[in-house]
């Protein structure tokens, strides 16, 4: 815009100086500030379509980032898997009624394609894509970590990190459709630290980040960026499969520098923020979203 105003001219013929600048600047300044305000009242995401893996009800993380994306004009598609979750999810996105629910079990290809094939037939391209999906049969994370079994860990590797390579790649040609796109995954800090309870559950989650960076490395020259968040501990669903995850989360906010634990709405602004155009130059990027909590050692 300032570039477009160094160029003009004055009403009364003054060519473009310093001067003449002055003489006009009120009526440049009008036409700028309105210019500003009209940019400003557009969504930041208008136009623009996602899909969303891994909401189970209101308070997850995966609901929370869907009403952050929804807010700045993203029209959105979200997965479910078995009846049990499906009358959730049909209830929670009542309030967007342009959204699109299809059923997908992540482990099944077919299903994975199934999705994409719909999606891309009632919302053409696509743009974002939040993975927030992990699993591991009970058992195996309440027992110690050298007793996990072979079947356990292959479930907790299949569904909470394979599931991030299959999806991206079967959302590729609808990326590619809309010019490029950005994939979000959810991890957390037992990916890097051993932390108590979290056990095959944070092996399968340092799978997962691995399998961002890679991912960000060969798609980067298809426009394609993937990034996660580290998010601090929250009461989900899927946290109270943790053993003793009320104690961590009074841990968390005795020892993070904010000394709290952090919000959900917290958390769906820093996906805001990965999944649209303000992140274009980021990806490959692991963002913590925890209090600070990381950057503590004793």
């Amino acid at each position: 815009m300032i570039q477009r105003v160094v160029r003009g001219r004055c009403d009364d013929g003054y060519p473009n100086n310093f001067f003449a600048w002055l003489g006009c600047g009120s009526l440049f300044h009008e036409e700028l500030l309105s210019s500003e305000a009209e940019e400003s009242s557009m969504p930041l995401l208008q136009g623009k379509t996602g899909i969303v893996f891994g909401v189970a009800n209101k308070r997850s993380i995966a609901w929370a980032i869907a009403q952050a994306l929804a807010r700045e004009g993203m029209r959105l598609a979200f997965t479910y898997q078995g009846e049990r979750l499906k009358a959730n999810v049909e209830e929670l996105c009542a309030a967007m009624p342009d959204s699109l629910i299809l059923p997908c079990d992540v482990t099944v290809d077919a299903e994975v394609e199934a999705v994409f094939k719909e999606v891309g037939e009632k919302l053409g391209g696509l743009n974002a894509l939040v993975h927030s999906v992990a699993f591991a049969p009970r058992e195996d994370m309440e027992k110690d970590f050298v007793e996990t079994s072979r079947e356990g860990f292959k479930i907790a590797h299949d569904i909470s990190a394979y599931s991030l390579v299959c999806l991206t790649r079967a959302a590729l040609p609808l990326f590619e459709k809309s010019g490029g796109g950005a994939v979000l995954a959810m991890t957390y800090y037992g990916s890097e630290k051993a932390v108590l309870g979290y056990n095959v559950m944070g092996v399968a989650k340092a799978s997962l980040e691995a399998s961002v960076r890679y991912l960000a490395a060969n798609l980067g020259p298809r426009n394609v960026r993937v990034n996660a968040i580290s998010a601090g501990p929250v009461n989900t669903l899927a946290a109270r499969g943790v053993k003793g995850f009320t104690d961590m989360l009074k841990h968390h906010a005795e020892r993070a520098p904010l000394r709290r634990n952090v919000e959900l709405e917290e958390i769906a602004n820093a996906a805001l923020f990965l999944l649209s155009p303000m992140s274009a130059g980021i990806t490959g990027e692991v963002m913590f979203v925890d209090g600070g909590y990381n950057i503590i050692g004793l």
